[in-house]
Formats: C-alpha cells, structure tokens, sequence
C-alpha cells in the first residue's frame, strides 16, 4: 500500500511541475528511483538527473514556489493530485511503461477523476472540422454520455469542442486536458466552454496554474487524453495532425484504438485513413454502440445493422423461388409455374397456398397471379409487418 503523501511532498510536487516539463524519461526514472523530496535537493545542488539541463531547472527554481502554485490553484477551486492520493485516477499509471510518467495533474473540477475515468473514451480529431465531421463527433458524443459514458478531449476548435458541447448537452460529464495552467483558459474563444466543464466536469493538466500554452505542451498532453481513456476515437485527422500522436500512444498504453473513416477526396480523413491502413489494432467505428462495444464490458455488444428487408426475406428457399416465378402482369396455371421455378407441381402447389395466405399471390379459375402486395414486394424494400410466413424452411 503506498504511503499517505506528506505536505512536503506535495509542495516539492508542485514546486517539480512548475520547474520541468512533463515526459521526461529521465526526470521519470530519478523521481521513481529517489522520490521528489531528493529529486528538488538534486536540482538545488546541481546533482546530475540522467541528461537532462540541470541549469535549466536551477534557473527556474531560483523563482519556483510550490506553496504559491497550491494557494493558486485553491483560490479558483482546484486541487494537486499526486501518485499516492486515494483519488488518483491509477490509468495514469500506465504511462510509466514508456517512461513517461505523470508526476502530477491539477485538477479543476466537482467529480472524482477516477470514477470518471471507468467509463470513459476520447474523441479526438482536426481544429478544421468539416461538417461531416462535426456531425459524427457530436452524435458519437451523445450516444456516448446517453449511455452513461465519459467524454475526454483537448478542449480545442473543431472536434474537440464538438466532443464537449455534445457530451454536456447530453447531461454527461467531460473532461478537458490542456496544454496549458488549469486556470487558463485556451482557446480563448472556448472561456465559456472551459467554465461550464470546470463546473460540470474536470479540467485538468501537468502544467502548473497560470503556464502559458506552447507548441511542444500539445503533443505531451496527448499521451494523458490516451492514458485517462479506454479507447480513443480519431473522428477527423488530416495526415500531419496532433489527434494522430493521440492515437501512437493509445496504441503504445495498449488501449483501444478506434477511427472513423470519411470521404477519400477529404484531406481532413487522410489522416484517418492511413491510421487504418498502417495500424492492424485500429477499428472502423461509426456510432457509440460501436465504441463501447470496443471499450466496454464482455456482452456490452452493438446492435447488429442489416439492410432494408422485404416480405420475401421471410421465405424459405423453395417458397421464394416458387413466388419468382409467379408473373407479375398475368395470370398462369401451376403447371407454368412449377416449371419456371424448377419444382415439382405438388410442390409449387403448396407453395402457392403459403403465398396466399401471405396475400402476395391469388387464385382464380385455376390461375395464379401476383397482388397488388407482392407486385409492390416486388419494387420497393418494405420491412415485413408480419409474422414468419408458412414454410419459411422451405
């Protein structure tokens, strides 16, 4: 059982989270091997971290405090989460098979990031969102929180905030990871997005409050919207997008990797294609049966989609054959009709009745002829209204 984190540790924590960047592997392995307490002493004294730029991290030491980034972050109503708290969502874990750790997350948020975390997929996708795409996002959110499923994005234009929006119009929560301090709001024109998540949902990130959005920051963040998730679904992704390094550590973190495919001729979808051509674990998804089938418990299954069904998808073989060779504009002996269907007379005579007694044929003066039912079964694909028709084994 891992030991309660002391207040010490939780300052050095965040006073670690304000002076280095996230994913480093050798700031990971040091911080594992010795505890963050003697990875800030290593830092003040100059000690050597693996390879990192120890000057680097003096130099953003000498204006560090730990203190001040909690008594920040508690005046807007958000928290420091640490490895060793009860409420640390443990899929974070994972991370540390790539050496690429989460030491920290700022939380902003009325929810349990690891209830959350149970029930949960990312939709990710382009800033540039088509409305095919939007469409696919919004109603794949939906079904998603309409299910009792969690929604994890990056907050950004496009799919990302179709992904929000559609998941908190549904009544479900969603969670936000940014690139960013969790009191910053970016893109500033998702302000009034980002305060409705962080009061419904959670908003939450590596970077300590006030940390300025940068290039590199939303590539790293990736890996946490793979990581908090049990599958990732990539909606719209052109060939160089930051939604694909989303799906390499979905893959990597041995969650779930879902795509959803779009036109050929739509540069938006050619990423998404070469994801499902390059990679053997993606799925084509296209509704959110689909996703929690994937993600979800054994049973959790999707419900099975055919094409329209006709009358005469309710036939047997021999019964269907027979009713083929009814004419459609005439009248005809059973003898005529057996013959065209290949069956005996006994044979076609039977099934002439069943026919009849699904009104597609009738009988007049010895002839058979086709309804106004079964010329209509004929040209259109109406879905059967009745019961398994007589011998449908036929």
């Amino acid at each position: 059982m891992t030991a309660a984190l002391t207040d010490d540790e939780r300052v050095a924590t965040a006073t670690l989270l304000r002076i280095a960047e996230p994913a480093s592997p050798a700031l990971a392995t040091y911080v594992r091997a010795h505890g963050v307490l003697a990875t800030i002493e290593a830092v003040r004294s100059g000690a050597p971290i693996g390879g990192m730029d120890t000057d680097g991290l003096q130099h953003r030491l000498a204006g560090a405090s730990g203190e001040r980034d909690l008594e920040q972050a508690a005046s807007i109503g958000a928290r420091l989460l640490c490895p060793a708290d009860d409420d640390w969502p443990v899929l974070l874990d994972d991370l540390r098979w790539l050496d690429r750790d989460c030491l920290g997350l700022w939380v902003r948020g009325p929810l349990s990031l690891p209830e959350v975390c149970e029930r949960s997929a990312a939709i990710v996708g382009t800033r540039v969102a088509t409305d095919y795409g939007a469409h696919v996002a919004a109603e794949l959110a939906t079904g998603l929180a309409e299910q009792g499923w969690n929604v994890v994005s990056g907050l950004a234009y496009g799919i990302d905030g179709v992904a929000h929006r559609s998941a908190l119009a549904a009544g479900g929560p969603t969670v936000a990871v940014l690139a960013c301090g969790v009191d910053v709001p970016y893109p500033s024109g998702h302000r009034s997005l980002y305060e409705r998540i962080a009061a419904e949902g959670l908003v939450v990130t590596e970077h300590p409050p006030g940390a300025s959005p940068q290039r590199p920051r939303f590539l790293v963040r990736n890996r946490i919207i793979a990581a908090l998730s049990l599958g990732t679904v990539v909606v719209e992704a052109a060939l160089r997008s930051g939604a694909r390094s989303t799906a390499t550590h979905a893959g990597l973190l041995n969650r779930h990797l879902m795509v959803v495919p779009g036109p050929i001729t739509s540069a938006t979808s050619a990423g998404c294609h070469q994801l499902l051509r390059d990679r053997p674990d993606a799925v084509v998804v296209t509704r959110a049966d689909e996703v929690i089938e994937q993600c979800g418990h054994m049973g959790e299954l999707a419900t099975h989609i055919s094409g329209p069904a006709t009358v005469r998808d309710a036939l047997g073989p021999t019964v269907g054959r027979v009713f083929e060779g009814v004419p459609v504009q005439r009248a005809t002996a059973a003898v005529a009709i057996a013959a065209t269907a290949g069956v005996s007379v006994d044979v076609a005579g039977a099934a002439l009745a069943a026919l009849a007694v699904a009104g597609l044929v009738e009988e007049a003066d010895g002839r058979w002829a086709m309804t106004a039912a079964g010329r209509a079964d004929r040209r259109s694909r109406q879905r059967p209204t009745s019961t398994q028709l007589p011998f449908d084994d036929w």
